[in-house]
């Protein structure tokens, strides 16, 4: 190997070094401007979401077996929560409203608490804002009710119908 080639050889291996040392810079940097992002808030989520979910109620037996909903929920930004639904509770359709409370994370997941007129129950959910805060994925974490929700923005942010 003559000088030339060892010259050319210690550039590569310099030049691939370099590259590696800079991924891996970047790699650790990149949590720490994740953590200074401003995040989610109640306010992420303001306006009314069209929803659709399915699952099962074990208990209470009044009202246990398959269930299905659509309605929607609309978030007033600042932590109240409201929404009109249609369900099917084994076949039996019951129209429903939802008025409660709701808390967004920074991390953009969240929890909302809802009284469920004329049933009388109060539920419990934990959810994931998605799709730039126009999808949201809903779990009920009542005991006895395994119901999962899909929640899509029905008109984009600022839209007059809002």
């Amino acid at each position: 190997m003559n000088a030339k080639d060892r010259i050319m050889k210690r550039s590569t291996i310099a030049k691939t070094l370099t590259i590696a040392a800079v991924t891996v810079l970047a790699l650790g940097l990149a949590p720490a401007a994740n953590a200074n992002d401003r995040g989610c808030t109640n306010a992420t989520v303001n306006g009314t979401f069209s929803q659709k979910g399915t699952g099962v109620i074990i208990a209470p037996p009044s009202i246990a077996g398959p269930t299905a909903n659509v309605g929607t929920l609309t978030f007033d930004g600042r932590g109240a929560v409201t929404g009109t639904v249609v369900n099917s509770l084994n076949g039996t359709i019951v129209p429903a409203t939802e008025k409660g409370t709701y808390q967004v994370n920074p991390d953009c997941t969240g929890t909302y608490t809802v009284q469920i007129s004329p049933l009388g129950i109060t539920g419990h959910a934990f959810f994931v804002i998605d799709d730039v805060a126009n999808e949201i994925q809903i779990i009920t974490t009542d005991p006895g009710v395994v119901i999962i929700c899909v929640a899509r923005r029905q008109f984009p942010v600022g839209d007059w119908r809002q």
